[in-house]
């Protein structure tokens, strides 16, 4: 193997045995390729189809050992032809992965949010966990910010052996209390807290699959004019047309794939995990939909390491689909071929831009592509891709079983359909809410119980959005409305912030999470990233002058040459509370 140059650094039996299992459960023989000095094009292939493994066995030997070890290092670069110099650089590129040795690698290590809300609670618990002898590790957004109240703290997530091997929390065995369990209007949230996510009988029983089998009698085609016909938008953040997306895949031939953009790592968002952990099976049955329009038979869906209860109730109803003849060689009597994979995230924000996200499932650095080409053409593995997040995918369950026409016409013109709200922060009751696309921000924070204190300023879309003040109450949250005043829905996040709040520190933060999640590939957003949060750092309590001159001037470096969104919008949300007076005056 001319291109791999081991070191002396031998695995352990554990981690090997590890490392195997974790090969063997994705269907990757764990045994040595050995490849000639050259490589004919069908070698490349092949050790390419190899590498997806990376990021699991990673996992694997995370788990066993508490840390990427160099000798398990060894093992995996073995294992799938990969040199170790590359593995190394893979692990050292997220955040749940420990590339440095330490005397207690073995224990679990309790990661704790950073993050706007649970900024205010941090430190406290931090400290709180160090002198119980616990292992820390300041954390950013972890997807559980309804949870950051007084009585709860900041959102916590335990990493390591024992976390694995346990069950991932209480709501494991329970049915989770939805705020607005008893709306008979709620469309995407109707099974959350009302059937045990755990049952496909229960799912089959409220409704389930009746919308995959209208689609079957639909034709791919027509399920595809539907999802044009209704307008719907992504829910991720950009808001692109699905419909187009879909099929411009749908007219490509050979191998495709769709992809289900599960690593909802924005700061304040939540929504995704809300769905994955209570209403799974409705999620794995827009996925196939999605596969029979667009002619992929491969679903992927790639979640963030954070959630395991989701992840475990997703593998959960994957298998029992399955079982079920739901997925697999001709699904539900049909000669329509489709099965799912879960893929776990390591800790990344940048991997929820779609093109970083087939690199790091290919186990690649997660570093965005550039564009053109696009995924609908070259996408995952370089094959026509359709990738969505679970709340789009959700959308299209009602789309099939009632028609694009009756879909259009709810909401508003430029907004049809429905939409999930992440609130958290100062508001009385935080939580996942669905409404109707166009109540106005007063009637989303009313959902939730109202603000607590005086209102002082909203962020929309979280980290990569935008500051509101209070004279924006009354604005419809629907894309036109919120884009004519130069804000975003984005990923649906609504985060309240009372008088009480230091917003130096919220937005040193929101630019210190910029500056450690760029990816670093591009210039304009490595050191642009860098140079704003030494920029606030500096100016922190005191007036900006000519330091708002050069804010602006980073920003429309990033801004004009970044290569993802990321650099795009590492700004926004610092310009808005500039703008709004909430610092620098």
């Amino acid at each position: 193997m001319p291109d791999l140059h081991l070191t002396v650094d031998r695995a352990s039996e554990a981690e090997a045995a590890a490392i195997d299992a974790a090969l063997a459960a994705i269907n990757v023989d764990p045994a040595i390729v050995v490849e000639e000095e050259r490589l004919v094009r069908g070698g490349i292939h092949r050790k390419n189809e190899r590498r997806h493994g990376l990021l699991p066995a990673l996992h694997a030997l995370q788990t066993e050992s508490g840390w990427i070890s160099p000798g398990g290092v060894n093992y995996i670069a073995e294992m799938l032809n990969v040199p170790p110099a590359e593995a190394f650089g893979v692990a050292s590129f997220y955040e749940m992965f420990r590339v440095d040795e330490a005397p207690d690698h073995t224990d679990d290590v309790v990661h704790v949010c950073v993050d706007s809300p649970c900024l205010e609670f941090a430190e406290a618990k931090i400290a709180e966990l160090e002198a119980s002898g616990k292992h820390v590790h300041r954390s950013p957004c972890l997807g559980q910010c309804e949870r950051a109240t007084t009585d709860h703290g900041p959102a916590l997530f335990i990493q390591g052996r024992a976390a694995a091997n346990s069950v991932p929390s209480d709501e494991a065995t329970e049915l989770w209390d939805l705020p607005q369990k008893h709306d008979p209007s709620l469309v995407l949230l109707r099974n959350v807290g009302r059937i045990d996510p755990t049952s496909l009988d229960a799912y089959v029983g409220a409704g389930g699959y009746k919308a995959l089998a209208k689609a079957f009698g639909l034709g791919a085609e027509q399920v595809v004019e539907e999802v044009s016909t209704a307008g719907l938008m992504g829910r991720g953040g950009a808001a692109f047309p699905t419909g187009i997306k879909w099929r411009a895949v749908a007219a490509e031939q050979g191998v495709k794939y769709v992809v289900v953009n599960a690593d909802e790592s924005e700061p304040g968002t939540f929504k995704d995990r809300t769905i994955m952990e209570n209403d799974p099976f409705s999620l794995i049955e827009a996925v196939t939909i999605a596969g029979f329009a667009t002619g992929a038979t491969k679903g992927w869906i790639y979640i963030r390491g954070e959630y395991p209860l989701a992840t475990l109730r997703l593998q959960n109803a994957i298998e029992l689909a399955r079982e079920a003849g739901f997925l697999g060689e001709g699904i539900a009597r049909s000669s329509f071929d489709f099965d799912i994979e879960i893929r776990r995230g390591a800790g990344a924000y940048i991997c929820g831009e779609e093109t970083a996200l087939f690199n790091s499932l290919e186990g690649f650095r997660g570093e965005p592509r550039q564009k053109p080409p696009f995924p609908t053409t070259n996408g995952l593995f370089d094959r026509p891709t359709a990738i969505n997040n679970p709340e789009t995918l959700l959308n299209v369950l009602p789309i099939v079983l009632d028609g694009g026409a009756a879909y259009a016409a709810t909401g508003t013109e430029g907004s049809s359909g429905q939409k999930l709200f992440c609130l958290s922060g100062h508001v009385a009751k935080p939580g996942t809410y669905e409404v109707e696309i166009g109540p106005t921000l007063r009637e989303v924070l009313d959902l939730g119980g109202g603000v607590t204190g005086n209102l002082k300023a909203v962020l929309l879309g979280g980290a990569a959005g935008s500051f509101v003040g209070p004279d924006a109450l009354d604005m419809p949250l629907t894309m036109e409305d919120t884009r004519a005043i130069g804000a975003s829905l984005g990923s649906g996040v609504v985060m309240a912030f009372n008088d009480t709040t230091d917003f130096d520190a919220v937005c040193i933060r929101i630019a210190e999470f910029f500056r450690n999640e760029s990816c670093g590939q591009c210039v304009p957003c490595r050191v642009g990233a860098v140079r704003q949060h030494e920029l606030l750092v500096r100016s922190s309590g005191q007036v900006m002058n000519g330091e708002v001159e050069l804010l602006k001037d980073i920003d429309l470096a990033m801004k004009d040459a970044s290569i993802c969104g990321l650099g795009h919008t590492a700004a926004t949300a610092v310009r808005s509370a500039i703008d709004l007076g909430l610092i620098g005056s």
